[in-house]
């Protein structure tokens, strides 16, 4: 039987912009995770490790952050003529791991493969670096997060996640210069910042 582990119920929609809020599940099957991720649930992440299937209905500022980023990179890759894929929130699972994850953002670069080269994460109120376990299992390279107002960006090396100064697919790409711009997204102009930022990358 499931059994609730963590829900910020009801969600109340006058707080969606200040909040994510999230539902977890835990005691589910992956037939069980699978049913959910056939079924529309609008405006809900879905993931799934150990028998915990995990929802999560994203904030006005998580989604604002995390589309801010998704243009900071878009900005680094047509400036540096690298050739990228975005996969957004793709589903992606592995029975055999027992791991599903949908991230906020994610890309290929050069070519599209089974899985993204680089995911990215905003953490608001949920999931924090534990998701790091999904990703893991999933083989995902490089996962950006976006927590506690700063960037960390973590390379996987030798199965074990650590964390890095500089971003494995983008070079020239910083958690410090990240954080200068990301923390601007919600009180500044994107269109502004995005132009800065290009300034910057110009002097590489």
């Amino acid at each position: 039987k499931a059994m609730l582990i963590n829900a910020k119920l009801p969600f109340d929609l006058n707080r969606l912009s200040q909040a994510d809020q999230t539902l977890s599940l835990a005691g589910m099957s992956w037939a069980d995770y699978e049913k959910f991720i056939a079924t529309e649930y609008l405006g809900y992440r879905t993931s799934f490790l150990a028998g915990v299937i995990t929802l999560m209905s994203p904030s006005q500022n998580h989604e604002a952050i995390k589309d801010f980023i998704f243009l900071l990179i878009v900005t680094y890759c047509d400036h540096f003529d690298l050739d990228y894929y975005p996969t957004g929130s793709t589903t992606y699972k592995d029975e055999n791991n027992q791991v599903g994850k949908e991230p906020d953002a994610s890309f290929c670069f050069n070519n599209l493969k089974p899985v993204p080269d680089l995911a990215v994460e905003v953490v608001f109120s949920s999931g924090g670096t534990d998701d790091l376990k999904k990703y893991q299992k999933l083989g995902v390279k490089e996962v950006w997060f976006w927590l506690n107002n700063q960037l960390e960006i973590y390379v996987l090396t030798n199965d074990r996640y650590q964390p890095q100064e500089y971003s494995l697919n983008l070079a020239n790409i910083t958690t410090k210069l990240l954080s200068k711009y990301v923390t601007q997204a919600l009180s500044g102009n994107p269109r502004v910042l995005k132009q800065s930022f290009l300034a910057e990358l110009e002097g590489h």
